[in-house]
């Protein structure tokens, strides 16, 4: 049986009970109650608490560059921008002179998973907003999958108690394919309710089981109306070619975005219908060049298109960025550089409900401000949230805020006994010497897999891979309840040809142990490691550990600085490439080879999946 939350009335967990207490000092105040003084300020009669005096004004309303701005904030919030400043000065207001440097709102990240970055809540934000992301729209179905409601509520508290701003969006489907795979909890309709009224909740997360709503699933669809019961709105995700009457039916449904385009008729196709078009730049995800064309040569209106990382693991963070990343991508690729930041600031607000709260440099909004010298590269020299300064020339200056994390989520691989290399064997059929075989082809840079087909050589009567066509195995061992299944099959597109094995317990969306690897032994090896230690990834070659990062928290993430795990991922990175990896960020595709929701063949605890037909297949052809 899968195990279920309790039914309660969701209550801030313990961890968090201090800070729900005192929150009244940590949330910022609400526009209705700062409203007298934001109005006397922009009149003059009431001092600013902070000033920058000497910018230009990026308004991403009018699409305009003002020259000569001076903005005042007051109460965290904008009260004031204009060309006149002196009556806004008082004998505390802080002053900051822009130096004539561009002031941008605050950057949004629309559509991402924090767990992805291998990092909590915490540590995630204070890595983030030295790149100038103050927003996030966060779907923690990766926890969802492995902890339940429980672990949707740790990251929930602490999401709302940073110094910028967390929005959080309660998951949709876990499974995300039921009957294709088997997750340590499942998600109802009775949960999405009670997540409805908790404060940070924003709406529904990615409606990732497409198939079954364009059959009308009503488990489904009771989801999606209790979100708009709720006045929020849930996020889609139409991971098919398919732009027939299947993408028309999910439309209907009454999702509201989709991040799962790839190429320009995609992202067509989603704006026409009404659905707020994103596009993404992850680690490993590049969809933004190819479908950017369809403003900069087709000329679609840019207010319903929208930039996200979905998702950027920590050691992209840490060394190239995160928002300002993917906004220069954009301008790189033919974008204007305002009409790039709209797609990262007030077309996300926009979209969420929330233009009068965050998104713009305009009175009233949250005070989350950039100060940059160049718009197309992006030096992220200042930044403020909520009107505080929080990072300085690219690092955060303020400490990172956590909540402690109960122990019961530091042990969640549970495997039924030591993996050994009989369990990566895989029996080929009698009397043959070859074995026609289903393999899953990465395709790199991009989320989608192929379904290739091959002829691989028996050995002792064992299905072998073929490193010279660059085929390998791939396994996934269960380790939500110890059950000891294990599924094997084969993978190409890594490039490996030492014997080496490469294991991770982040494997989307369900979350168990999946291993890739040349030799069973290194297999059994960096399975057993990663039990031991309570999850992560890990490289092994030649029966040694190359690498491994930490990943002890639900076996996603660490509650280290993020510093320390990109250097960790690093270095796990550059143990791939040593034993033959030569694909770009190969371990974001080695973390999706079980999402079961993205065509074409993937792997799940139940077998392999077509998951252009939603079923399961087997791995040996028929001779």
């Amino acid at each position: 049986m899968i195990r279920r939350p309790p039914r309660s009335t969701p209550k801030p967990s313990s961890a968090a009970s201090d800070v729900y207490k005192r929150q009244e000092h940590i949330d910022l105040m609400s526009w209705a109650k700062s409203a007298p003084s934001l109005i006397a300020v922009a009149a003059g009669r009431e001092p600013a608490d902070l000033v920058i005096q000497n910018c230009c004004w990026v308004n991403v309303h009018t699409r305009e560059i003002l020259p000569n701005s001076n903005i005042a904030i007051k109460n965290g919030r904008f009260a004031y921008c204009g060309p006149e400043i002196l009556h806004c000065i008082g004998n505390n207001t802080k002053i900051v002179n822009g130096e004539g440097r561009f002031a941008v709102p605050g950057f949004c990240d629309a559509h991402m998973h924090i767990e992805s970055g291998m990092l909590t809540p915490g540590q995630f934000a204070h890595a983030v907003m030295a790149h100038g992301t103050t927003s996030m729209f966060t779907d923690p179905h990766e926890i969802a999958n492995v902890l339940g409601l429980e672990g949707v509520r740790l990251m929930h508290d602490e999401a709302i108690i940073q110094p910028i701003n967390i929005f959080t969006q309660m998951p949709s489907c876990a499974p995300s394919a039921p009957g294709l795979e088997t997750t340590g909890f499942e998600i109802s309709p009775i949960d999405v309710e009670e997540a409805m009224k908790w404060p940070g909740i924003i709406g529904l997360g990615e409606m990732m089981n497409f198939p079954s709503i364009i059959n009308g699933d009503e488990k489904l669809l009771s989801e999606i109306a209790i979100t708009q019961n709720a006045q929020k709105i849930a996020g889609g995700h139409y991971a098919s070619p398919d732009l027939g009457k299947n993408f028309h039916a999910y439309v209907a449904s009454g999702v509201s975005d989709d991040h799962e385009g790839t190429c320009e008729k995609d992202a067509l196709a989603r704006a026409r219908q009404g659905m707020r078009s994103m596009m993404r730049l992850g680690s490993a995800w590049y969809d933004v060049e190819s479908q950017i064309t369809a403003i900069t040569e087709k000329k679609l209106d840019s207010r319903n298109f929208i930039l996200c990382t979905d998702d950027c693991h920590s050691g992209t963070i840490v060394n190239e960025g995160h928002m300002n990343r993917v906004i220069r991508h954009a301008i790189k690729c033919g974008c204007e550089p305002v009409e790039a930041i709209q797609m990262a600031t007030i077309n996300t607000a926009t979209h969420f409900g929330l233009e009068r709260e965050l998104g713009s440099i305009s009175p009233g909004r949250r005070a989350d401000i950039i100060l940059t010298s160049d718009l197309k590269e992006l030096p992220i020299e200042i930044v403020f949230a909520r009107g505080v300064k929080v990072a300085e020339n690219g690092s955060s200056i303020i400490d990172p805020v956590l909540l402690k994390w109960p122990d019961s989520v530091r042990n969640t691989v549970k495997l039924e006994k030591k993996l050994n290399a009989e369990n990566f064997l895989i029996r080929a059929p009698k009397l043959k010497n070859t074995a026609k075989v289903k393999i899953i082809g990465v395709i790199e840079n991009q989320a989608p897999t192929k379904l290739l087909k091959g002829v691989l050589p028996v050995e002792n009567g064992f299905v072998k891979g073929d490193l010279d066509k660059d085929i390998c195995q791939v396994a996934l061992v269960e380790r939500h309840r110890g059950t000891g299944q294990i599924t094997n099959g084969f993978v190409s597109g890594f490039g490996y040809k030492e014997k080496c094995a490469v294991a991770s317990t982040v494997a989307h969306d369900s979350h168990h142990m999946i291993i890739v690897g040349t030799d069973q032994e290194n297999m059994a090896l960096a399975g057993n490691h990663l039990a031991s230690i309570g999850g992560g990834v890990t490289v092994f070659k030649d029966g040694v550990e190359l690498a491994t990062v930490s990943l002890n928290i639900a076996g996603l993430m660490s509650d280290a600085p993020a510093q320390n795990v990109a250097k960790a991922a690093d270095n796990m990175v550059e143990a791939m490439q040593i034993c033959g990896c030569k694909i770009n960020n190969g371990y974001m595709q080695h973390s999706l080879l079980a999402l079961v929701v993205i065509p074409e063949l993937r792997i799940s605890d139940l077998g392999l999946i077509d998951v252009k037909k939603f079923e399961i297949t087997k791995l040996l052809d028929k001779a």
